[in-house]
């Protein structure tokens, strides 16, 4: 995981130069919101999935750089747009001030803009062939927007104040969270000359599981954990009066929960034949992380 999260901090910094190797093309605090919101933090979770995937597939590394790459600059815009006060107003990301806090909202706006179109750029690169930018840009795309995670945040947004039936939480989370993680792991697929049909269908099985088991656990987390561990406001979720998994299971349900979907996920990667270990840490990771 560290030489994975290192290589991908890497490559990020050099997809968004510093300012001053810019000078005069485009305004400097837009690439330093950009490089505060982007680097420095997170868990990479994403970008992992990417490399595990393709590597379990052997695809070569310099083919998963640009999707890797992709993924975590359109999360990194979601959070962005996530935290400003039109949407869930939160002032901690990462353990430090909200874009728009250490900034302002219109500068927040342009980076979570420019991070998504620079994603797909990113895709477009000579490293892959025509067939794998266009099943990638496509599959960023979908997962991305208004049928996966802008339509589950919308979703959310919808939901604050509501009482949401067990089957309608999942299916807005499934989309606002497990869009993404399941992008992540088709792009690894993607980049390998070794996937077929049934993989596929093996890896989205176990991508959709451990999506959902992220946000589970991200609910839990929200109730059990404290704001110093997290990164971010603990209970952010309680104030908003969101729906989410504790409220309407109870803490210990919503625990086993996501336990059970891990199980899932892993009897998902039993049935291939290549080496699924890293893939299976990554589903337990889900679950025992402490933020």
């Amino acid at each position: 995981m560290q030489q994975r999260q290192q290589r991908i901090e890497n490559i990020l910094s050099k997809h968004i130069p510093e300012s001053s190797d810019t000078t005069n093309k485009t305004s400097s605090q837009l690439l330093e919101a950009m490089r505060y919101s982007t680097l420095g933090g997170g868990k990479r979770l994403r970008a992992l999935l990417v490399y595990a995937t393709g590597e379990a597939l052997n695809a070569d590394l310099s083919l998963l750089d640009p999707p890797a790459s992709a993924v975590e600059m359109i999360h990194a815009y979601s959070l962005v747009h996530d935290d400003m006060p039109i949407m869930d107003d939160d002032d901690l990301r990462r353990g430090r001030p909200t874009c728009h806090k250490a900034y302002n909202e219109a500068t927040a706006l342009l980076v979570g803009d420019a991070l998504q179109s620079l994603a797909f750029d990113v895709l477009c690169s000579k490293q892959l062939s025509p067939l794998q930018q266009s099943n990638m840009v496509k599959t960023l795309a979908v997962q991305s927007g208004v049928f996966g995670m802008a339509g589950g945040q919308a979703i959310d947004l919808e939901s604050v104040g509501q009482q949401l039936s067990l089957d309608a939480l999942q299916k807005m989370h499934e989309l606002k969270t497990g869009a993404l993680i399941r992008a992540s792991v088709r792009l690894g697929a993607l980049a390998s000359e070794y996937t077929d049909l049934h993989t596929l269908a093996k890896l989205d099985n176990y991508a959709q599981a451990i999506g959902l088991a992220f946000q589970v656990q991200d609910d839990v987390l929200d109730v059990i954990a404290d704001t110093e561990t997290l990164g971010k406001t603990q209970g952010a979720d309680i104030s908003l009066n969101k729906p989410t998994y504790p409220a309407l299971l109870g803490l210990d349900v919503a625990q086993q929960k996501a336990i059970d979907l891990i199980n899932s996920a892993l009897a998902e990667l039993d049935d291939l034949a290549f080496d699924t270990h890293i893939l299976a840490a990554l589903a337990q990771f889900v679950v025992k992380r402490s933020h």
